[in-house]
């Protein structure tokens, strides 16, 4: 199903990804399987030739490639070409300086958006899916290197639960459902000057 598991963000796909519309877009495409422009637009709330723009844009980039193989020339049907997107170039971060800002700020609304709908959906879930709804956070006092070592054991922690869950829908247990897991590690803005500057810090 997927051309890649993974794809690097490069200045290309950096600059098509700097959009909240085009992050949505993508994260449905992989949550949902293929759709439709109007499907999708549907989803989102927005007019289905502003769904198709933004479709054709992130196939240009590479993100998303139609199924010429389903649907007419009237409705086409488009899905993801990765499962996963990584963001971890600091060059191109500090060459890219506006692009990346919008694409992080664009991620942290999607995220936002989801748990505002978990939040005003919770109360309509069945008990045994009510009482797997979470949220915490705790403060931390890390060094850089111990806060890469900590995002590193959980995202372990993650992949292996999403390999032992990755499947055909129809062989999975009957009751499985999909859980959204954010994980976020974000450096304090509140403190009064920035980490290991103290004296002997």
């Amino acid at each position: 199903m997927w051309k890649s598991d993974e794809v690097r963000l490069d200045a290309k796909g950096l600059r098509a990804m700097a959009h909240p519309l085009r992050v949505r877009i993508v994260g449905l495409l992989r949550r949902h399987g293929p759709s439709t422009a109007t499907r999708l637009a549907e989803r989102l709330g927005v007019h289905s030739g502003s769904a198709s723009y933004h479709l054709r844009q992130l196939a240009e980039a590479g993100f998303v490639e139609e199924l010429t193989d389903r649907g007419n020339a009237r409705e086409r049907w488009w899905r993801a070409a990765h499962r996963v997107t990584c963001f971890a170039d600091r060059d191109l971060a500090d060459r890219e300086p506006d692009a990346t800002r919008a694409y992080l700020q664009s991620v942290a609304d999607t995220y936002a958006l989801r748990v505002q709908q978990a939040v005003s959906e919770v109360d309509t879930l069945p008990a045994r899916w009510r009482e797997v709804f979470d949220m915490n956070d705790w403060a931390l006092r890390l060094t850089p290197e111990e806060a890469v070592a900590l995002r590193e054991e959980l995202v372990a922690v993650v992949r292996r639960h999403r390999e032992e869950g990755t499947g055909a829908a129809d062989s999975a247990p009957a009751a499985a459902g999909t859980v959204s897991v954010i994980l976020q590690i974000l450096p304090d803005p509140g403190e009064e000057e920035p980490p290991g500057t103290r004296d002997g810090g």
